[in-house]
């Protein structure tokens, strides 16, 4: 299984309130399995960190409530959120995959991306 991550982030201003250290951030990944087997993601691990070093892991079955399979040339888009206190954090983590055709699993890393209020810089 050749699976790979993209994402894009970006700053949710209407729901963001800096005087409550509410920062609202969405981000839209991409999963394109590029390989030649058919996989299944099953579950998902992040560890968000913000700008002041609070660090917080989140756990759990699929994506927004699902579990898709991606077959071979195929890719899954989904889009969900995250609330910091500061204006600047990471995510990072994994997806755990399982090969519809050798029911192996797989960890396939998620790259660390920025989460970030425009214009700001740290």
């Amino acid at each position: 299984m050749q699976i790979d991550i993209d994402v894009v982030s970006r700053n949710i201003p209407e729901q963001t309130d800096a005087s409550q250290n509410r920062f609202v951030f969405a981000y839209t990944i991409t999963i394109s399995n590029n390989g030649l087997e058919t996989g299944q993601l099953m579950s998902r691990y992040w560890l968000i960190t913000d700008a002041n070093g609070k660090k917080v892991e989140v756990k759990g079955a699929g994506v927004v409530g699902e579990q898709p399979i991606i077959e071979p040339g195929q890719s899954y888009t989904y889009t969900s959120g995250c609330v910091l206190e500061t204006e600047l954090g990471t995510m990072e983590g994994f997806y755990e995959f399982v090969n519809k055709s050798t029911n192996e699993s797989k960890q396939v890393p998620i790259p660390v991306f920025r989460l970030a209020i425009p214009n700001v810089v740290h």
